[in-house]
Protein backbone atom coordinates (compact mmCIF):
# COMPACT_ATOMS: atom_id res chain seq x y z
CA UNK A 1 0.00 0.00 0.00
CA UNK A 2 1.12 3.54 -0.73
CA UNK A 3 0.60 6.03 2.07
CA UNK A 4 0.86 9.68 1.05
CA UNK A 5 1.24 12.39 3.66
CA UNK A 6 0.23 15.73 2.20
CA UNK A 7 -0.36 17.70 5.42
CA UNK A 8 1.92 18.69 8.23
CA UNK A 9 2.32 15.75 10.63
CA UNK A 10 1.05 18.10 13.35
CA UNK A 11 -2.38 18.23 11.65
CA UNK A 12 -3.13 14.51 11.38
CA UNK A 13 -3.60 11.52 13.66
CA UNK A 14 0.00 10.30 13.48
CA UNK A 15 -0.65 7.47 15.94
CA UNK A 16 -3.22 6.04 13.54
CA UNK A 17 -0.84 6.49 10.62
CA UNK A 18 2.01 4.72 12.39
CA UNK A 19 -0.29 1.84 13.38
CA UNK A 20 -1.39 1.39 9.75
CA UNK A 21 2.12 1.29 8.26
CA UNK A 22 3.54 -2.16 7.53
CA UNK A 23 7.07 -3.14 6.48
CA UNK A 24 5.88 -3.88 2.93
CA UNK A 25 4.27 -0.44 2.53
CA UNK A 26 5.58 2.62 0.72
CA UNK A 27 5.31 5.98 2.47
CA UNK A 28 5.59 9.23 0.51
CA UNK A 29 5.78 12.68 2.08
CA UNK A 30 4.80 15.57 -0.18
CA UNK A 31 3.48 19.13 0.06
CA UNK A 32 3.53 20.12 3.78
CA UNK A 33 3.97 16.45 4.69
CA UNK A 34 7.68 16.76 3.84
CA UNK A 35 8.18 18.15 7.35
CA UNK A 36 8.08 14.59 8.66
CA UNK A 37 11.29 13.84 6.74
CA UNK A 38 13.43 16.39 8.60
CA UNK A 39 16.37 15.13 10.64
CA UNK A 40 15.78 14.74 14.38
CA UNK A 41 12.07 15.56 14.26
CA UNK A 42 9.69 14.21 16.91
CA UNK A 43 7.85 11.83 14.55
CA UNK A 44 10.84 10.23 12.85
CA UNK A 45 11.61 7.58 15.48
CA UNK A 46 8.00 6.34 15.36
CA UNK A 47 7.96 6.31 11.57
CA UNK A 48 11.19 4.29 11.44
CA UNK A 49 9.68 1.59 13.65
CA UNK A 50 7.24 0.75 10.85
CA UNK A 51 10.11 -0.34 8.57
CA UNK A 52 8.11 0.98 5.59
CA UNK A 53 9.94 2.30 2.52
CA UNK A 54 10.26 6.07 3.04
CA UNK A 55 10.16 8.56 0.17
CA UNK A 56 9.94 12.34 -0.02
CA UNK A 57 9.16 14.51 -3.04
CA UNK A 58 12.31 16.49 -3.79
CA UNK A 59 10.54 19.40 -5.53
CA UNK A 60 8.45 20.05 -2.39
CA UNK A 61 11.61 20.01 -0.26
CA UNK A 62 13.25 22.52 -2.59
CA UNK A 63 10.16 24.75 -2.62
CA UNK A 64 10.40 24.96 1.17
CA UNK A 65 14.19 25.38 1.23
CA UNK A 66 14.77 22.30 3.38
CA UNK A 67 16.28 19.77 0.96
CA UNK A 68 19.59 19.77 2.86
CA UNK A 69 17.91 18.94 6.20
CA UNK A 70 16.29 15.60 5.27
CA UNK A 71 16.93 12.40 7.20
CA UNK A 72 19.06 9.80 5.44
CA UNK A 73 16.21 7.32 5.96
CA UNK A 74 14.20 9.02 3.20
CA UNK A 75 14.82 8.63 -0.50
CA UNK A 76 14.26 11.86 -2.44
CA UNK A 77 12.16 11.21 -5.54
CA UNK A 78 10.73 13.07 -8.54
CA UNK A 79 7.14 13.30 -9.81
CA UNK A 80 7.98 10.54 -12.28
CA UNK A 81 8.95 8.27 -9.37
CA UNK A 82 5.70 9.27 -7.63
CA UNK A 83 3.71 8.09 -10.65
CA UNK A 84 5.63 4.81 -10.59
CA UNK A 85 4.76 4.31 -6.90
CA UNK A 86 1.08 4.83 -7.69
CA UNK A 87 1.29 2.23 -10.46
CA UNK A 88 2.91 -0.49 -8.35
CA UNK A 89 0.66 0.06 -5.32
CA UNK A 90 -2.88 -1.07 -6.02
CA UNK A 91 -4.12 0.40 -2.72
CA UNK A 92 -3.44 3.92 -1.51
CA UNK A 93 -4.17 5.91 1.63
CA UNK A 94 -3.96 9.69 1.76
CA UNK A 95 -3.21 11.34 5.10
Amino acid sequence: MLHTLMQSPFKIDTILLFNFLKPIDDFLALQDGVLISLKKNFFLKFLLKSKANLYVLDSDLQARGISNRVSDHFLKITYRDFVFLTKINKMQMNW
